[in-house]
């Protein structure tokens, strides 16, 4: 396919949207590894989205979203068609106990924005470092809390560019699992059902939820966050500890010591450093405690 010219039949469509060809995808994801994307564009509003959608389905284009890249892994030969980078589809507004934010809010700001108006619920969100529609898509949680608990609805698009609303029972959310990862819809706004409650005891659970974080979390390094979903009556992170792999590196990604659930960038590590300690790390686990680990980082 010709992306020189696609990406000339999108600026006719969208003039003033933000587009890059060839971009390096490593600049847009927390672990600082990822190849190029074909097309990269950062859309402004839910119109946008809409035309590019229905651009790609039309002409057979692969689009793929990202958010805040927090929480996935892009392979070191990038992304082949077109990548939308949310970032920039960002309002957050508050009508008495309901928070509406589009897909690429940050959770932690929408956290925030619960606190300045006394609304509860969002509390355990005030250091998950990823976007409203990654939150979403992965029913992201900690510390006793989850998306689930104070998810009202989604407006998500079809890859084609409808418009659809569907409602919290719609969504099939279990443990970091959601219909979004099954069905292919783009979610572009997200609505949020709070509880009204004390603006210092909600302050003081934020304050506690991030001492907690920083204490725990080796935030000091380029990470994916948790790499593996918690198996069921067991810790990901003490399965890998207990399988003496702290400190394990392969290039320049690294079992953390600080947390041994994340994989850190220690040195310019690569993301095929990162997938071949993934899976060092399954088999390892596997063969010492006959269980297995299943990631929760996305790998694009």
């Amino acid at each position: 396919m010709n992306y020189f010219q696609v990406f000339n039949e999108i600026k006719e469509i969208c003039p003033n949207i933000f587009m890059r060809f060839d971009e390096r995808m490593a600049k847009h994801t927390f672990i600082q590894t990822g190849g190029p994307a074909d097309i990269y564009i950062m859309p402004t509003n839910i119109e946008e989205v809409q035309q590019i959608a229905r651009f790609a389905f039309t002409r057979n284009i692969p689009l793929t979203i990202i958010g805040y890249g927090s929480n996935i892994i892009i392979r070191d030969r990038g992304i082949r068609g077109i990548v939308m980078n949310f970032n920039r589809l960002n309002k957050i507004n508050v009508t008495n106990n309901k928070i509406i934010a589009d897909s690429g809010s940050s959770i932690i700001d929408v956290s925030r924005a619960a606190l300045e108006n006394h609304l509860s619920g969002l509390e355990f969100a005030c250091g998950i470092p990823g976007s409203v529609g990654g939150a979403v898509l992965m029913n992201a949680g900690a510390y006793g809390g989850e998306i689930s608990f104070v998810l009202k609805s989604v407006k998500a698009l079809s890859m084609s560019g409808d418009i659809h609303i569907l409602n919290k029972s719609d969504l099939q959310l279990g443990y970091r699992s959601s219909i979004f990862q099954k069905e292919k819809y783009i979610i572009v706004e997200v609505t949020f059902e709070l509880e009204n409650g004390d603006q210092d005891h909600i302050q003081e659970l934020m304050r506690n939820n991030t001492i907690a974080r920083e204490s725990k979390q080796p935030l000091e390094y380029p990470s994916c966050g948790s790499v593996f979903k918690r198996p069921p009556n067991q810790f990901a992170g003490k399965l890998i500890s207990e399988s003496g792999l702290q400190g394990y590196r392969v290039g320049g990604a690294e079992v953390s010591v600080k947390h041994a659930g994340f994989i850190v960038n220690v040195n310019h590590a690569s993301s095929a450093d990162y997938l071949i300690l993934i899976r060092h790390i399954q088999k390892t686990v596997k063969r010492k405690f006959k269980i297995d680990l299943e990631t929760e980082v996305v790998i694009i």
